[in-house]
């Protein structure tokens, strides 16, 4: 294979900086909300509150209508 010479590459801080600065100087990124994470934490907590939330009701049913079949008997 054999070494590989790197020395010709140019390297900056930034990758791809001339790209970032196009993008940044045409301003065609929207707005970005910085809590995006936060607000995607609350929102799986409270799907998994209202999953939690059916569940319980589907088992409260069911437990409910056994009994209702075991009092007919």
């Amino acid at each position: 294979m054999g070494r590989v010479d790197n020395a010709r590459i140019h390297r900056t801080r930034l990758r791809n900086a001339q790209f970032v600065s196009f993008i940044d100087s045409s301003g065609c990124h929207g707005a970005r909300h910085p809590d995006r994470h936060d607000q995607r934490l609350r929102r799986q907590k409270l799907v998994r509150g209202l999953l939690a939330l059916a569940g319980a009701g589907g088992l409260g049913w069911v437990l409910l209508e056994s009994a209702r079949a075991i009092a007919m008997f």
